[in-house]
């Protein structure tokens, strides 16, 4: 019984590690589009 629970941990480790891996491997494109939002003057008090 402690074996198998000590095996499921150590895949859930592994599982945990191995995504952590792609994350911080994955080449995540930059986003193409252009955003223009015109803020109006009034919006800002002085």
């Amino acid at each position: 019984m402690r074996a198998r629970v000590l095996i499921v941990v150590a895949g859930v480790a592994a599982v945990i590690a191995g995504f952590g891996a792609f994350l911080a491997t994955w080449d995540i494109p930059a986003p193409a589009a252009v955003v223009e939002i015109v803020i109006p003057n009034d919006r800002f008090s002085r």
